[in-house]
């Protein structure tokens, strides 16, 4: 039975309850959370469905409020566990003033097939041949720019995925995209679908869904790594935005003529651009390391499926590595008409991650003394406990690394243990600050820091036994699927499945009909950017609303979020953000013992 949408009665307008609308899993620490301006005080809350009939909750805490309404309450029952469909219900003098159904089952998330969306938007970012629109784009990709004597030199770098809702391309996200997915396939083996084949077309080809996205990535990377001495970081800059259709009729140009080939940036060590606009680069290694680390992992994951590709994999790995190591310092990337591109400015831990990659691939202990090394550069992942950050300043936003090393054991693996738990410590003491728990900095891209930290959270949990951080797990999943203060799970749903998502992404596919079905379709499975402060918000050029807020009364002087088109910092979806889905989905998803 699906879950369907809360429904708040007119005690006040403004009062609500908020709860995981997708469900909960019997063993969970369960809660909701109510926020309002009527007392929680003189309210009494109680859960009842058909089976279990009508059951007291186990406790209601007061909470910090939500401004600007006045008052908040944690509601804890984590004691029910019968499986079933539930209605929470609020009382004021013996009267129901809100209502809201959930769900509580093994099944909470399998029952939706959750694990498989993400791969229903990476399959409709595709570029060169995209199998959701049945349609080839971005043919002519590309001509190097800012490459010394390789400068108007043509270089095929077709394939890969668009990085947002614009055709931009980036070896940064895209690396991190097709790590994630392979990381997620590692650690949940055995429960992913065959039923698309390699090019992302109906019908199996024996080859999990999961790796056949991963491929066509890793193809992609390796046509942005044309030799052993050149690596690629970028197609196309912010003049694509000029375009706003499907991929196909892009008709941007950028010199070349209209449609026509797009410009290419390799990595570079030092400030670049094509403009006034000037990134910050300083070094090679935070690209080339990822280049390293998904290669890598690619040829574990690939050796007994196809292991010719495993081995080119392995060894460009090793090239890779060495260049990084030799290279240190942030590769970012480059605009040219507006000031905004990726500030990545951490390295150490893309290079401790592919240090790790290249320990299990060789079991070379140099390796390990490497990564141990990197990894006490960067002992905290620096967005955990922070209040701001740039954007994608400290990326990816969890460092995998740790885990490797955690799990190596020996006096490192204690270390990296403690440093796994150190970020949650941080990210814990802010979640004390509100009602749901979460303890994020509302940078631009908040929700794949929800993402992380649950991933970070999970891996620590099941390293250590510890369940200290088991909460700040849970608000953190629960705060994605729509125990938040606007009721919206974050993930992109199925129209028909009475889960309450994303109505108007901001997406080009979101107004047309594409493959002959409403555009939105096409998004399923996306991670849209989620919350962002206030003033950032505010200071975005272009940002603004199409249509009213239907979240007002949520919106506070701090936070905001708009289930609207034209909101491109909090409504977008995300190629990276969807993919680091995949290992949470893949162990929500997991068939029970």
């Amino acid at each position: 039975m699906m879950a369907v949408a809360a429904t708040a009665l007119p005690s006040v307008a403004a009062d609500a309850l908020r709860v995981n609308q997708v469900g909960y899993l019997p063993d969970d620490i369960k809660t909701a959370v109510y926020i309002g301006d009527t007392d929680p005080a003189g309210m009494t809350f109680e859960l009842a469905s058909p089976d279990a009939g009508i059951v007291m909750v186990d406790s209601v805490v007061v909470a910090p409020a939500w401004e600007p309404l006045k008052h908040a309450a944690r509601i804890y029952f984590s004691s029910v566990q019968t499986p079933g469909q539930y209605v929470l219900t609020a009382k004021l003098d013996g009267k129901v003033a809100q209502v809201t159904p959930l769900y509580i089952g093994a099944d909470a998330y399998s029952r939706l097939n959750l694990n498989e969306l993400p791969l229903v938007y990476l399959r409709q970012q595709r570029c060169g041949f995209n199998p959701a629109h049945n349609e080839k784009c971005h043919e002519h990709d590309g001509i190097l720019v800012l490459a010394g004597d390789l400068d108007g030199t043509h270089v095929d770098v077709t394939g890969g995925w668009h990085d947002a809702s614009d055709y931009l391309q980036y070896l940064t996200t895209s690396a991190n995209t097709v790590y994630q997915m392979l990381f997620a396939y590692r650690e949940n083996p055995g429960i992913w679908a065959d039923e698309y084949d390699a090019a992302g077309l109906p019908g199996a080809n024996g080859v999990a869904d999961i790796l056949d996205e991963a491929r066509w990535g890793l193809e992609w990377m390796m046509k942005m790594n044309p030799s052993d001495t050149l690596f690629l970081n970028q197609i196309a800059d912010d003049r694509d935005h000029r375009y706003g259709g499907i991929p196909s009729g892009d008709n941007v140009d950028y010199g070349w003529g209209a449609g026509g080939a797009r410009p290419v940036y390799p990595c570079l060590g030092h400030p670049a651009g094509l403009s006034k606009y000037k990134n910050e680069s300083w070094g090679l290694a935070s690209s080339v390391g990822k280049f390293a680390s998904s290669f890598g992992l690619g040829s574990e994951i690939f050796a007994g499926i196809d292991p010719e590709f495993a081995s080119e994999l392995a060894r460009r790995s090793s090239v890779a590595y060495e260049v990084g190591k030799a290279n240190p310092g942030a590769c970012q990337t480059t605009s040219t008409v507006s000031p905004y591109y990726y500030e990545e400015d951490n390295w150490a831990d893309d290079m401790e991650l592919a240090a790790m990659a290249r320990y299990r691939a060789t079991g070379d202990a140099a390796y390990l003394l490497d990564a141990v090394n990197y990894g006490r550069l960067e002992p905290v992942t620096p967005w955990m406990g922070a209040d701001s950050a740039h954007h994608y300043q400290w990326y990816p936003f969890i460092n995998l690394g740790h885990l490797e090393l955690a799990r190596a054991g020996g006096d490192a693996g204690k270390e990296f243990v403690r440093n796994m738990r150190s970020g949650l410590r941080r990210v814990a003491d802010k979640a004390q600050d509100n009602a749901f728990m979460c303890g994020l900095p509302f940078i631009w891209c908040s929700n794949n820091l929800a993402v992380a930290l649950v991933t970070q959270a999970m891996l620590y949990r099941e390293a250590t036994g510890d369940e200290t951080y088991r909460e700040l797990e849970t608000a953190a999943r629960d705060w994605l699927f729509g125990l938040n203060p606007w009721g919206q799970t974050m993930i992109i749903m199925p129209a028909d499945c009475g889960v309450p998502s994303p109505l108007d992404p901001h997406s080009a596919m979101t107004d047309l009909t594409v493959g002959g079905r409403p555009g939105r379709d096409n998004l399923v499975g996306g991670l849209v950017d989620g919350p962002i402060y206030a003033s950032k918000f505010n200071s975005l050029w272009g940002v603004h609303l199409r249509n009213e807020d239907r979240f007002a009364p949520y919106q506070n002087s701090r936070v905001v979020y708009h289930d609207d088109y034209s909101d491109y910092s909090t409504n977008e979806p995300t190629m990276d953000g969807t993919a680091s889905l995949t290992f949470m989905l893949g162990r929500l998803c997991r068939p029970t013992e």
